[in-house]
């Protein structure tokens, strides 16, 4: 059975003199009523996305925007349809917002966004207002290189990188610790978050977070690690990224979207294969295989959080 075309909806991202965000609660009567969200509505027949949010901000609040900037467009399947949410963030605007429509309307705090009851669609915009658009997964560490293993991480962290992923395939868990020690010290010093690929119990003695292989992860029955520390895997397919999001994980990584040398076997899902997986769920997912910092602005709208990479975001 043909899937259904997307409807196409724009919402901005508007934030007051002290950083909160506004949010608008759907009216009795809609789907998904009494759940908040990122004002906006339907882009128009004839109307540009620009166009459409201006129309629908002033109809909805009263105001009158000066400026919008492209933040992410979220692909998301409902049961009896598909959108795509087109998220701008909104530089400048006039007007004082009040619910023209009735609606409740709220101020958040940035750290309180992801507390809001939201659709599936709004979620991965809170993930992207709030995370890193970048997830540097590390390369094999060679035993003998350490230092100079962890002077490419202090370049990858001063040039901006902020959520990493050390991995070793070769390394058991109690000969990877002393480099997962030194590696979560530079972390902490740079306010970079660090997950240890597959390795639970060493995440959990550090007080970090588990990135899970996609093995790994349809093995689980439960989320391995507390709320406080964050549960990522790798996924390939719808299957695995429904039983993330069962298990409740805080994001995953979806690939290869271009062909990689690590994994010539695989076949590129592209970026409209992409999109097509992203819609199946609500995480914030980083796109992966072939990645690098200029692909960010195309990952975010396709609905990618970011992009994750290893030679993309590991210096020479």
């Amino acid at each position: 059975m043909k899937k259904p075309a997307p409807v196409y909806v724009v919402a901005g991202v508007i934030q007051d003199a002290r950083g909160r965000i506004l949010l608008a609660r759907r009216t009795a009567g809609r789907d998904l009523a009494g759940m908040w969200e990122f004002p906006g509505g339907k882009v128009d027949p004839g109307e540009t996305p620009e166009q459409a949010l201006a129309r629908e901000l002033h109809e909805e609040l009263g105001i009158s925007i000066k400026d919008c900037t492209p933040l992410i467009a979220v692909p998301q399947a409902y049961r009896d349809k598909r959108i795509v949410l087109d998220v701008r963030s909104i530089g400048a605007w006039t007007g004082s917002a009040v619910g023209r429509e009735r609606q409740a309307l709220a101020w958040a705090p940035p750290d309180k966004l992801a507390s809001y009851p939201m659709p599936p669609a709004d979620r991965p915009v809170v993930a992207v207002l709030r995370q890193p658009d970048r997830y540097l997964i590390t390369p094999e560490p060679d035993p003998l290189q350490h230092q100079i293993f962890l002077a490419r991480l202090d370049r990858a962290l001063k040039a901006g990188v902020r959520r990493v992923q050390l991995r070793s395939h070769a390394l058991d868990s109690v000969a990877l610790r002393p480099l997962a020690e030194a590696v979560l010290k530079r972390c902490r010093a740079a306010d970079a978050e660090l997950l240890i690929n597959s390795h639970i119990e060493l995440a959990l003695a550090l007080g970090v977070g588990v990135h899970l292989r996609a093995t790994q992860l349809m093995e689980l029955r439960e989320r391995p690690l507390p709320t406080k520390l964050a549960v990522a895997a790798s996924c390939h397919d719808d299957a695995e990224l429904g039983h993330a999001e069962t298990l409740g994980l805080d994001f995953v990584v979806l690939g290869p979207v271009a062909a990689t040398t690590s994994h010539p076997d695989r076949s590129p899902l592209g970026w409209n294969g992409f999109a097509r997986l992203r819609e199946t769920v609500s995480l914030p997912i980083y796109a992966l295989g072939g990645m690098d910092v200029a692909d960010i602005a195309n990952a975010r709208a396709h609905g990618a959080q970011g992009i994750a990479a290893i030679r993309g975001l590991w210096p020479e």
